[in-house]
């Protein structure tokens, strides 16, 4: 692999060289936009264990979840001694508080944790969740204890047949979570500050089996009023259907099934819907179909508002990335594939090196690359290494190449963080920083 100048670096916002010029910020799992979309450049094209690591914090306890990063704090949650915890760390690595919590529990699968649900902040307080049903606001500066709550202990043991992937999203004012499972399925508000419950709205849609199960984290949008919008929607996918809600009382607006026409038992979704454009895209089916739907409407809009429907493409695990109208989707098993948004055709494919790792980690756009991380914390960076090379593709030009990429030999299914040149890569064990010294 060879360095990249200018225009082609790898990924990232734009570069920080004193602590001054931090601009940006990455509040939840899929960035400020919710899209894994960043802009800028700036960043180190290749990178290992010895390589352009800036620092590496080895943590205390396991943990799968995403970092939130809001100016200098970046916060990680990791069991401590069979509490579920939560570790605020500089962008130096310096630890500045860490607070434990309830009982945690374990994860059943071996790529999974007890805090495998992703922190959310608003750059004052932050909010986290675990397999355990805790749900905790802190002080972001102090990591002190705002309220707590167990939804477990308050609305009913978790029946997932593995291990909670959902995480918490803010609406205006509360702090929203998705039960999805076999029983009573629901989505809970809680104020933001208080803690108190806000709304709970059931979510019992037929699904058979573990088809009722799921681990995506719902979507957040500003509502459209040309299309009969509230000020905020909610869109959910899980239990064969995609469902879109007001987020100020979790009223049902509209609903799309026929995710499963065949009553496959065991389509559970792990992968979470994204915005582009008027459409939500919906990737199901264990990573055999997207669907694309149109906002707006009510009722059972199925029929009426689903615009596109690929069989031939999607990811089990991996949330696909958007910009520009643009879909960018990893599979599991390394496939990258860009679809145009507004009719779903495919732009361009790369299929990278087979492994007997696959994919968790959700794709990251930046500078026109795309960033992708394997199991065993290999990652790959598509890109084009000059104007007009690579191949050709019959609709959209060249098909990007492998132009970077690095290894941190680490366990790692979290999506990689990248803010202000500067790349945090969370793996089981330990939290990474890349980037130029």
């Amino acid at each position: 692999m060879r360095r990249s100048s200018g225009r082609a670096g790898v990924v990232g916002l734009m570069m920080a060289t004193t602590v001054t010029a931090v601009a940006d910020n990455w509040p939840n799992w899929r960035g400020p936009a919710l899209d894994g979309a960043a802009a800028g450049g700036g960043y180190v094209s290749e990178w290992g264990p010895e390589q352009h690591v800036l620092w590496k914090v080895p943590l205390p306890g396991l943990g799968a979840s995403t970092p939130a990063v809001w100016g200098e704090r970046l916060i990680v949650t990791c069991t401590i001694d069979d509490k579920d915890a939560v570790i605020c760390l500089d962008r130096a690595g310096k630890e500045l508080w860490r607070k434990t919590l309830g009982e945690a529990r374990a994860g059943k699968h071996k790529k999974a944790t007890g805090a495998n649900s992703s922190p959310v902040t608003d750059g004052e307080l932050v909010w986290v969740y675990f397999k355990s049903g805790e749900l905790a606001c802190l002080d972001l500066a102090t990591g002190a204890e705002r309220w707590r709550t167990n939804l477990q202990q308050r609305f009913g043991e978790d029946t997932l047949w593995w291990d909670l992937g959902t995480s918490p999203v803010l609406t205006s004012n509360a702090v929203v979570i998705a039960v999805m499972q076999t029983g009573p399925s629901y989505l809970a508000a809680f104020d933001r500050t208080t803690g108190e419950l806000r709304w709970k709205h059931d979510r019992d849609v037929p699904a058979p089996e573990e088809a009722a199960q799921s681990y995506s984290t719902p979507l957040v949008a500003a509502g459209d009023p040309a299309k009969g919008e509230p000020a905020e929607v909610l869109f959910v996918l899980g239990a064969d259907h995609v469902t879109a809600h007001d987020a100020a009382n979790g009223r049902e607006l509209w609903r799309v099934g026929g995710l499963n026409p065949e009553a496959n038992g065991f389509f559970r979704s792990i992968a979470s819907p994204v915005l582009a454009d008027d459409l939500v895209i919906a990737p199901y089916a264990r990573g055999d179909t997207i669907t694309a739907i149109r906002r707006g409407g009510s009722g059972d809009v199925t029929q009426s508002h689903v615009v596109w429907v690929r069989k031939d493409v999607g990811a089990d695990v991996p949330t696909p990335a958007v910009k520009d109208g643009r879909i960018v989707v990893c599979g599991d098993k390394g496939i990258v594939e860009e679809l145009d948004a507004a009719t779903g055709k495919t732009s361009w494919r790369r299929e990278l090196p087979k492994n007997r790792s696959a994919y968790s980690a959700s794709p990251v756009l930046v500078d026109g690359r795309v960033l992708v991380v394997r199991e065993d914390g290999a990652a790959s960076v598509l890109g084009w290494p000059e104007p007009g090379a690579g191949e050709k593709s019959a609709d959209h030009g060249r098909i990007p190449e492998v132009v970077g990429g690095g290894s941190v030999e680490e366990m790692m299914v979290a999506t990689p963080v990248c803010v202000d040149g500067r790349m945090f890569l969370r793996t089981h064990d330990s939290l990474w920083c890349i980037g130029e010294k």
